[in-house]
C-alpha cells in the first residue's frame, strides 16, 4: 500500500503534536510541584516561547536556504534529546519535596528544566517554520484550506485532545514518564519524515547574504497589508491567550480543586471543539467568505475569556474551551492558508518567520503578564479572586482587539 506524502507528513505532525500535548501538562505541572509562585511557574512556558522572539528571523533565513525536510529531521532530534535530558534530570532529583510557596524547592532541577525547555523551544521555531513552508510543496494551492483543516485536526487530536489527557495520567503515574514518552514520540516522527519523498529544497536566491535575504522578506511583508494585519492581530490574540492558559493551571488546581487528570481532560474537551473547527473551517469560509469568518471568529474571544473565569466547574470549563477552540481553528484556517498561498516559495521561509515573529513573539509577554497580574492582585483581593484576574484582563483586551480588528480586517481584505 502506497502512503501519500501528505499522509506521511500528517502522521509525523500528529506524533510531534502528541508530544507537545503531553508537554502542555508536564512542563507546567512540574513547575507547580517546585513552586506555587505564579510568576516563577510562568518562567517555564516563557522558556518555551521566548525562542520564537529570538530565533524566528534566523529560522526564516535558514528555511529558505536548506532542504526543509532535513531541517525538520535535525530539529526533531534536538527536541527528542531535550526531553530525554529532562527525564534524566527528574529521575536524579527524585523524590521531590513540597512545593515552595514563594520560592523554588529544588533550584537545580528548576534551572535544568528551564534549559531543556529553551532547547526544545528553539528547535520548535526552526521545525515549525520549515513544516509550514513545506505544505504548499505537498498539496496544490487550491486545496490548502482543506489540507490545513485536516492537518490541524490531526494536530489537535495529539496536541490538545489525547496529549494533555495522556500527559496528566503519565505524570500521575511517574513524574519522569511523560518526558520519556515524548522523546520516543519524536523518534517515531523522525522515522516518518525520513521516508518522506519529494523536492523540499527552495529555489536558490540570487544572493546568499543574510542581510539582503532578510531585506527581501521585509519588503514583501511591507507591501502585503493584509498579511501585516493578520500578523498583528494574531500576535495580540496570542498574548491574551497565553495569559489565560498559564493562569489556568493554578485556577484549576486551587479554585476548582482538580487534579492533573482532570486538568488534562479539561484541555482535551477544548480540543474537541478545535477538531470540529479544523474539519468545518473550510466550509464556513466558503459560506461566509474569508473576511466575515475572520471577523466573527475574532470577536468571539472576549466572551470566551470571560466565560472561562465564570465557569463553575470542570465540565462547564471544558465546554467553554471547546467553543473557544472551534473559533480559533477557523481563524487559523483563514490566516495560514492566505499566508501560504500569497507568499512565493523562494520567500516563504523568511516572510513566514517575520509573520510568526510578530504573531508568536508576543507569547512570552502574555505569560509574564499573567504572573504579574496575579501577584499585583494579591495585594488587594484574596488569592481565589486574584487567580481569576488574568481571565478578566484577557477578556477586556480581547474586546478591544475585536473592535479594532474588525475594521482592520475589512480594510486589509479590501486590498486583495
Amino acid at each position: 500500500m502506497t502512503v501519500s506524502p501528505f499522509s506521511r507528513f500528517v502522521a509525523a505532525s500528529g506524533m510531534t503534536n502528541l508530544a507537545d500535548g503531553i508537554a502542555t501538562v508536564a512542563w507546567a505541572w512540574l513547575a507547580s510541584l517546585l513552586t506555587r509562585d505564579p510568576l516563577l511557574i510562568a518562567l517555564v512556558p516563557v522558556a518555551l516561547r521566548l525562542p520564537w522572539f529570538l530565533f524566528a528571523i534566523p529560522a526564516g533565513i535558514v528555511t529558505d536556504r536548506v532542504d526543509r525536510r532535513i531541517l525538520i529531521l535535525r530539529m526533531d532530534v534536538i527536541r527528542a534529546a531535550g526531553f530525554a535530558l529532562a527525564a534524566v534530570a527528574i529521575v536524579l532529583a527524585m523524590p521531590l519535596g513540597p512545593a515552595d510557596p514563594s520560592g523554588i524547592s529544588n533550584p537545580a532541577l528548576f534551572g535544568f528544566i528551564i534549559f531543556a525547555a529553551t532547547l526544545v523551544g528553539m528547535a520548535e521555531v526552526f521545525r515549525d517554520n520549515a513544516a509550514q513552508t513545506m505544505l504548499p510543496s505537498i498539496v496544490p494551492h487550491d486545496q490548502l484550506e482543506t489540507a490545513n483543516g485536516k492537518l490541524w485536526s490531526v494536530e489537535l487530536v495529539g496536541n490538545a485532545l489525547l496529549g494533555p489527557a495522556l500527559g496528566a495520567f503519565l505524570i500521575a503515574a511517574a513524574l519522569p514518564l511523560p518526558f520519556i514518552v515524548n522523546a520516543l514520540a519524536y523518534i517515531v516522527a523522525i522515522g516518518l519524515v525520513f521516508r518522506l519523498k519529494g523536492n523540499f529544497k527552495p529555489l536558490s536566491s540570487a544572493t546568499r547574504h543574510w542581510q539582503s535575504e532578510l531585506k527581501a522578506g521585509f519588503t514583501f511583508l511591507k507591501n502585503a497589508p493584509l498579511l501585516r494585519v493578520l500578523a498583528w492581530i494574531t500576535g495580540f490574540w496570542n498574548l491574551l491567550f497565553q495569559m489565560v492558559m498559564i493562569g489556568l493551571v493554578l485556577h484549576v488546581q486551587e479554585n476548582l480543586n482538580a487534579n492533573a487528570q482532570t486538568y488534562g481532560l479539561i484541555l482535551a474537551a477544548g480540543a474537541i471543539g478545535g477538531i470540529w473547527g479544523g474539519w468545518w473551517g473550510d466550509k464556513i469560509i466558503r459560506k461566509l467568505g474569508a473576511l466575515k469568518s475572520a471577523q466573527w471568529m475574532l470577536i468571539a474571544s472576549a466572551p470566551a475569556f470571560l466565560a472561562i473565569a465564570l465557569a463553575p466547574g470542570p465540565v462547564t470549563l471544558g465546554i467553554v474551551l471547546a467553543i473557544f477552540e472551534f473559533t480559533g481553528l477557523v481563524w487559523n484556517t483563514v490566516s495560514v492558508s492566505h499566508r501560504q498561498r500569497s507568499i512565493p516559495d523562494a520567500l516563504l521561509g523568511r516572510v513566514n518567520s517575520l509573520y510568526r515573529l510578530m504573531a508568536w513573539g508576543m507569547m512570552p509577554i502574555g505569560i509574564i503578564l499573567s504572573g504579574l497580574i496575579v501577584r499585583g492582585a494579591l495585594v488587594f483581593v484574596p488569592r481565589e479572586t486574584a487567580l481569576l484576574m488574568p481571565f478578566i484582563f484577557a477578556a477586556i483586551g480581547a474586546l478591544i482587539l475585536g473592535i479594532l480588528g474588525w475594521r482592520a480586517l475589512r480594510i486589509g481584505f479590501a486590498t486583495l
